[in-house]
């Protein structure tokens, strides 16, 4: 079994905003697959499809961000799930707006849901897509940053930028994490080369 969560903030006060592009992907890839109902448990929501013979969850934790990793933990637990294959989708404010990251391990850096993660699993190797939502402007508290609400250009923004890290997603459980990744960096690359000498 592959899951693959999306770190967010439940309520309709976050859904727009760019610590909440997690629970984006992962209802974009419900969307793609058909799921309308979700199920309630280990502090979180789910859902679960097939393909290729494979069974593949999907999580919102429905905790606060800062303590994801309770449900993230719970669902392993529970469920047997080895860390590498648990798939973590989070907003990431090194990375340019928009852009996407694949990465088969590594550190939480300063994202509190990560680290929560982190600690309830005992590990960070496990594999991630980070999507870029750019520095805080000056002056900004990095908080009321990542919780604004979006203007419609962000939202516009986001939303293909979920897409693509659903698509992401849905290629690690198809061709693995490797693949994925040599595949999805090199093309973000490409992009923004392209956009750097426009």
């Amino acid at each position: 079994m592959l899951v693959i969560v999306g770190l967010g903030n439940f309520g309709d006060k976050y859904a727009k905003t760019r610590h909440n592009v997690g629970f984006m992907t992962v209802d974009a890839i419900a969307r793609k697959k058909g799921i309308v109902s979700w199920k309630r448990e280990c502090k979180g929501l789910t859902a679960a499809f097939f393909e290729g013979g494979q069974k593949i969850m999907l999580v919102k934790p429905q905790t606060y961000m800062n303590l994801s990793g309770e449900c993230v933990g719970a669902i392993a637990d529970y469920y047997d799930v080895d860390p590498e294959d648990i798939v973590l989708i989070y907003d990431d404010v090194d990375l340019p707006p928009g852009t996407l990251r694949v990465r088969k391990k590594g550190g939480p850096g300063t994202h509190n849901g990560m680290r929560s993660v982190v600690m309830h699993l005992a590990t960070t190797d496990f594999p991630r897509i980070r999507i870029g939502i750019g520095k805080a402007p000056p002056r900004w508290d990095l908080a009321d940053y990542v919780l604004a609400g979006l203007s419609e250009a962000d939202q516009k923004l986001f939303a293909e930028a979920c897409e693509k890290a659903a698509d992401a997603a849905l290629s690690i459980a198809d061709t693995g994490i490797e693949a994925t990744m040599n595949q999805v960096n090199r093309q973000e690359r490409k992009e923004n080369e392209k956009g750097e000498n426009a």
